[in-house]
């Protein structure tokens, strides 16, 4: 990782505080605007991001939108048009096609969420465009963060959206879009170190593990974890295991909810040898929980997209933001912290060795399921 000082970070909890933020920095662009994201849905959300995109190129902007072939497979033909009619771009990663054939790369997924702003604003997390809630108000929103970021990082957010955009361009189009060069904004003489991770199939396969095994086994203290989808390889499982042989306080906050069944069960499979092992388990259940981030001894933290999972840390394409900063990771533990209290509920050691036996079974066959999707992508030896 390269921390880059000088940055202004704002932690953005669920969609009601992201949107607006990121429709205002829309609309304040002057030279261009790139959207990542795996879903774009046509409701209340989608049409306010859409519409601001299409006031940004209908004035000049240079507007470009990558959406996944999969996760946005049903992308709003009404929000084409109008993007293409005020002079956006749209391009789809890895178009799904037909679904009787099933081909490794089709696992391979944008799963993205990030978006910048001439260089100088950027995003980047876990949050899709789409609406927080599952169900009718008042039902609580999905539960989620992006980081909002300003100074040199934004910068790096702007280079890397560049890069992919580029690549998916060339092997649609076999065109490379040119690449103005953004104003480099100064560093703030008071600001937040912060660094991009990101994840690819090429030159960073698993810098995103990486990253995360670093502040894991450098932690002292407690380290706290809140993700959607929690299925990590042998090597994650040692290291929490390690932290706390040596003292520190493990936290994971999962979902609670079924959401998907196999990874929602398969997850469960595990839960057994890291209760045994010390770490604490909470279940979220107050709504959909869809963060993924991290806290390291009170003073670092990780806001992004990549679940830990082997989709996100072997297949997908993820962006992270790792922050060196102890009052963002003070307000992003106060928060974890609030949602165990308000909405989680612990799990008892004792407790789940006492499950059903159907539940058990029921977890270990998602367990083969879940396994042998990994080992049709090719990466068997993930374990």
């Amino acid at each position: 990782m390269q921390y880059l000082d000088g940055n202004r970070l704002t932690l953005l909890r669920n969609g009601e505080q992201y949107f607006p933020a990121l429709v205002e920095a829309i609309d304040g662009a002057r030279a261009d605007v790139y959207l990542e994201t795996y879903l774009f849905a046509d409701d209340e959300t989608g049409s306010l991001v859409a519409d601001a995109l299409a006031r940004a190129a209908g004035r000049g902007v240079s507007v470009r939108l990558l959406i996944d072939g999969f996760g946005a497979r049903d992308f709003a033909p009404r929000f084409r048009a109008m993007l293409r009619r005020a002079g956006a771009e749209v391009l789809v990663f890895r178009p799904q096609v037909s679904l009787w054939g099933l081909h490794r790369n089709r696992l391979r997924r944008m799963h993205r969420k990030l978006a910048c702003v001439d260089g100088r604003r950027a995003f980047v997390g876990g949050i899709n465009v789409i609406d927080d809630y599952d169900g009718p108000a008042p039902a609580p929103p999905r539960f989620d963060y992006a980081v909002g970021i300003e100074g040199p990082l934004a910068v790096e957010v702007r280079a890397e959206a560049g890069r992919l955009w580029s690549r998916v361009a060339w092997s649609m189009r076999r065109v490379r879009p040119p690449h103005p060069v953004p104003v480099f904004p100064a560093p703030l003489a008071d600001g937040q170190r912060a660094a991009l991770v990101v994840r690819d199939s090429v030159r960073h396969r698993r810098d995103i593990e990486n990253a995360y095994l670093a502040h894991i086994d450098e932690a002292r203290e407690e380290i706290v974890i809140a993700v959607a989808y929690f299925f990590p390889g042998r090597r994650f499982r040692r290291a929490l295991a390690g932290a706390v042989a040596r003292g520190v306080r493990v936290v994971l906050l999962l979902q609670g909810r079924v959401e998907y069944v196999v990874p929602h069960y398969a997850s469960r499979a595990l839960f057994g040898s890291l209760l045994e092992a010390g770490i604490h388990i909470e279940e979220y259940r107050r709504s959909f929980l869809h963060a993924k981030v991290a806290v390291f001894d009170g003073c670092r933290a990780c806001v992004g997209s990549s679940n830990i999972d082997p989709f996100s840390l072997l297949l997908a394409r993820e962006a992270n933001v790792f922050v060196d900063d102890a009052r963002f990771a003070a307000e992003l533990r106060a928060s974890l912290h609030d949602a165990m209290r308000a909405g989680a509920r612990a799990l008892p050691s004792q407790e789940w060795k006492r499950r059903a036996l159907w539940r058990r079974a029921w977890s270990w066959i998602a367990y083969g399921i879940a396994r042998s999707l990994i080992a049709f992508a090719g990466y068997e030896r993930y374990h």
